[in-house]
C-alpha cells in the first residue's frame, strides 16, 4: 500500500509539473494586445502625421516665389529706367533709359517707341521685332526706376525737390517726405500749380492748418505727374 501511495503521488506531481509548463508555454506563445486606438478629439502620432497633427493635413513645402504681375495702369514715360531681359539672349538684354523723343533702341530690335506704352504691351513689341531673327523670344520688361512720374516740392520747406510720385501721394504726403516746413514758412498759403489736358496752369490752392483739423479735406488732393508744390 505504501509503495502504491509513493508511486500515485509522483505520478500527480509530474501531471502538475507538465500542466504548469504547458501553461507558461501558452503564456508566451499568447499575442501582445495592441494598442488602443486614440480617443475621440485626440490626435495621433507617427512619423507619416503632418506637423499640426492631423494625417488628412498636408506637410508643408517650402513656398515658391511667385512672380509679380504687371500693373497695367503703369505708362512708361520719358526717362524712365528699363530693364530688358530677352531669355537666353545676353546679347540683347540691356538696362536702358527712355529717350526724350521717348523711344528706345535695342540690337535686332531696331528702335522701338516705350513712352505711352504698358510693360506688357512694349514686352509684345519687342518680341514681334525680335521674331524676325528668333524663334518664340521671350521678353521681360521691368521698369527699375520711375523718373517720368515726379513732383516738385519748394520754397519754405526742409529738403525741397523733386519726389517719385505712387498713385497714392497726396499733399500732405508730399509734405512729409520732404520733411515739413522751415520756420517761417506760410503754412495757409500753400498751393499746387499744375497743367491741364490743355496746356493751361491751374493754381490749386492748400491750407495746411485747417486740412490738418480735419477742414476742407478735399483740398489734400491726390498729386499728378510733374504737379509743382509751392510753400511761400
Amino acid at each position: 500500500m505504501k509503495i502504491r501511495h509513493f508511486h500515485s503521488s509522483g505520478s500527480a506531481g509530474f501531471v502538475f509539473v507538465v500542466l504548469a509548463g504547458s501553461l507558461w508555454a501558452q503564456a508566451q506563445a499568447k499575442p501582445s494586445i495592441p494598442n488602443p486606438k486614440p480617443a475621440s478629439g485626440q490626435k495621433a502620432t507617427g512619423n507619416n502625421s503632418s506637423p499640426t497633427g492631423d494625417p488628412s493635413s498636408p506637410v508643408p513645402t517650402p513656398a515658391s516665389t511667385a512672380g509679380t504681375a504687371h500693373d497695367t495702369s503703369f505708362i512708361i514715360g520719358s526717362d524712365d529706367v528699363l530693364a530688358i531681359n530677352v531669355w537666353k539672349e545676353p546679347d540683347v538684354s540691356r538696362s536702358l533709359p527712355v529717350r526724350s523723343d521717348g523711344k528706345i533702341s535695342l540690337p535686332l530690335a531696331g528702335e522701338l517707341q516705350a513712352a505711352g506704352r504698358t510693360p506688357l504691351q512694349l514686352e509684345e513689341d519687342i518680341a514681334n521685332r525680335l521674331r524676325t531673327y528668333l524663334t518664340d523670344p521671350e521678353v521681360t520688361v521691368i521698369v527699375q526706376e520711375i523718373k517720368s512720374q515726379n513732383f516738385n516740392i519748394l520754397g519754405q520747406i526742409i529738403k525741397p525737390g523733386s519726389y517719385p510720385l505712387t498713385r497714392s501721394t497726396t499733399v500732405l504726403d508730399a509734405i512729409a517726405l520732404a520733411g515739413g516746413f522751415r520756420d517761417f514758412a506760410k503754412q495757409k498759403a500753400i498751393y499746387i500749380l499744375r497743367q491741364d489736358t490743355a496746356g493751361r496752369q491751374l493754381h490749386i490752392p492748400f491750407n495746411y492748418k485747417t486740412v490738418i483739423k480735419g477742414k476742407n479735406p478735399e483740398q489734400n488732393i491726390r498729386l499728378q505727374p510733374h504737379d509743382t508744390i509751392v510753400v511761400p
